[in-house]
Order: structure tokens, then sequence, then C-alpha cells
């Protein structure tokens, strides 16, 4: 309990250091976002650049004020969302999974919309790697959070079904906390431990063509079976309830902007250098944007996955029938999965 008083006080603390009040749900009107980095939240980006929040609000008839926060790490999103120092947080589906299992019946967090589904690769550039089998003592897999995070969660999926459910933490113990720009820098070089990389867009793109020593061994789409969602947007029961029509607004709102980008990839691409301030070039965002393996779209795939394997593994308490047991009804009028 001291522990999780402290992690709670810092997430706080992160929020006013962000200009965002601690306290409450806000009154309906007013609505607290924050995202991480990078193009898998481009609909964030298309949203906030186009004030779609706010021209869905004032057709439902109610002015929404819109609060912008850039945060990186799960860890931080769900401290500050359980703090009450954000309304909507972004995060991979597996940290959005472990939220809605550890709050159902309290603050009963979930989902309102996917971000997209964008796959992750896992790189190495260890010539004697040519598969997962082949990863031993010696090497080392960066991840941004090593042992929860998206990529850890993915890789332990698919290390239960090759070596059993009882092992399947194997990779855990070779796995290093890294950022994907670091860890990118250290596969291309080739000069560190850092053999091996599940690494997501713009990163892998540009080990790739960096250096061709690069190889991807295995795809986040192989591992779920298809093209399933990477990052998720996710809220309180409170929130939702206290802001119906603030709530509704956002949905409508990340609706138009996956209609946006996917009517005009060469706007969507403009909008997030300038959004983000992006320093990658116009051509690789365009190449990314365009890149039929991305959908940048608010419908889930293959969310339900993860909560099922998740599940066996004994990571996840509460088992879900359903995508629809850990999303909101916002997200219920598209398909999902």
């Amino acid at each position: 309990m001291a522990l999780r008083r402290r992690t709670l006080a810092a997430a706080a603390a992160l929020a006013a250091a962000l200009g965002l009040a601690a306290g409450p749900a806000q009154a309906e009107g007013k609505i607290r976002i924050a995202q991480q980095f990078g193009i898998a939240y481009l609909l964030l980006d298309v949203a906030r650049d186009q004030q779609l929040i706010e021209k869905h609000g004032k057709a439902l008839g109610q002015e929404v004020a819109v609060e912008w926060a850039s945060i990186s790490g799960a860890t931080a999103m769900n401290e500050a969302l359980l703090a009450g120092s954000l309304d909507v947080v972004s995060a991979g589906v597996p940290p959005m999974l472990t939220l809605w299992d550890r709050t159902k019946g309290r603050q009963n967090v979930k989902a309102l919309a996917a971000l997209g589904s964008l796959p992750n690769y896992l790189l190495t550039n260890n010539p004697e790697v040519q598969s997962l089998k082949d990863l031993g003592p010696k090497d080392r897999i960066a991840v941004p959070a090593a042992g929860v995070g998206f990529q850890s969660r993915t890789l332990q999926i698919e290390t239960a079904r090759l070596f059993g459910k009882d092992d399947f933490k194997r990779f855990d113990e070779i796995s290093v906390s890294l950022p994907h720009p670091e860890a990118t820098a250290a596969l291309v070089s080739g000069g560190t431990e850092i053999s091996t990389h599940f690494s997501s867009a713009p990163f892998y793109y540009q080990a790739l063509a960096a250096n061709p020593k690069v190889r991807k061994i295995a795809s986040s789409y192989d591992i779920l079976g298809g093209p399933a969602t990477f990052n998720v947007l996710y809220t309180t029961q409170k929130f939702r309830e206290q802001n119906p029509k603030t709530t509704q607004a956002f949905y409508n709102a990340l609706v138009e902007a996956e209609q946006i980008v996917k009517a005009d990839k060469a706007k969507a691409a403009d909008i997030f250098i300038r959004v983000q301030k992006s320093k990658l070039a116009p051509a690789l965002v365009r190449q990314i944007v365009e890149d039929p393996e991305n959908d940048f779209t608010v419908s889930p795939q293959r969310s339900i996955v993860y909560a099922q394997e998740l599940h066996k593994l004994g990571v996840l308490k509460n088992q879900a029938g359903s995508w629809k047991d850990y999303f909101f009804e916002e997200a219920w009028a598209r398909p999902g999965s």
C-alpha cells in the first residue's frame, strides 16, 4: 500500500508538472487527454489539429474544452488516470487490459476506442538467429518496458506457445528496458550487448534501411494471427458516466479522424509532422501512413487474443468473454474483436 501511495503521488506530481490539475472527474464539457509519442497516435494528432472534439461537442450541444498532455510510458499513464489527473490515456492493449483487470468492480477502467492496428517487428543483428528459438543467454532483447509492456506481453504469448505455459517468461531474463530510439541506435551500430529489438514504427523502418545486417525474425501480426490493435484509449466508468456528451464527442471525433486519414494519407502525414514537430523525413512518414500493414482505425482488431492468452498465463485474473467486456459501449457501434 505504501508503494502504491508513493506511485500515485508521483503520478499526481507528474501531472502537476504538466499543468494538469489533479482531482475528481471533470464536469461535463472538459476532457484531459494524454498520448505518447510516435505515429501510432496519428488519429489523436488529426483530432487535435482539426479540432474535431470541439466540433463534435458543438454538434451535440456541448462546448468541450480539451487539454492535451504528452507522457511516455503506460505505467505513468495508468497511475495518472487512477489519481484523477487525466481523463483519457493511451497505451498498448496489454497495459489497458491490466488496468481493466485490476479495477474491475471499482474504478472499472475500460477502453473507448482503438488507435489502429500496426505491427511490431522483432529485429536482430545476430546472423545466428533465424527465429525466436535461436535466441540464447548471450542475446539481449530491447523492449520499452521489460516484462510488462506491449512488446514483452506479446513475446510472452509466443514463448508460451513455443516452450509451454510454465516457461512463458523465458525471455524476460534477457530483456532490457530501453526506449525505441536508443534501442534502434544500438541495434544498427552493432557495438553493444543489444542484439535484438522488438520495435515499433517508425523505428523498424529506420533500422532495416540503415543496416543490411538487421533482419526481421517475427512480427506481432504473426504471433496474434493477423492484423491486431497496437494502442487504445481508455478511461474510468466515473468519467464516462459524468461526461456522456463529452465522451461521445471524443469518440465521434476519432471516427472522423479515421475517415480523414483514409481519405487523404498525404494530408495525414503532414498533420503528424506538424503536430508532433517530427524531424522524420516526410517521405518516410508518408511511407508509414500508406503502408497497407498499418490500419489507423478506431475499431479494435484481435484484442481478444491478448485478453484470452494473458488470462491463460495468469497475468489477468478476470476472463473476458468478448472484446465488449473491456470496451465501453461507444465502441460497440463499430465492428471489433
